[in-house]
């Protein structure tokens, strides 16, 4: 279980909507309220299905940010 010194990060690089949600929420529902997860992934839709995704699930997209075609979203458990 992560926890704020060992938070999860998900290697979901290569895989295409809507696979980086789907592992992204079922990772989450074992999460407790503030903890964080760092998702990996080369999907270019990513950063704004993220956002999205926090939107409607009260959930907090902390950062999203892009280097070399790879997308580093970080959440925090609502």
């Amino acid at each position: 279980m992560p926890t704020a010194m060992n938070p999860l990060t998900l290697d979901l690089s290569g895989l295409k909507c809507p696979l980086p949600i789907l592992r992204t929420k079922k990772a989450l529902a074992a999460m407790e309220s503030g903890q964080v997860i760092t998702v990996l992934a080369t999907d270019a839709g990513a950063p704004d299905d993220f956002a999205a995704f926090c939107r409607q699930t009260g959930h907090e997209l902390l950062s999203s940010t892009a280097d070399n075609g790879v997308f580093t979203l970080v959440v925090r458990h609502k």
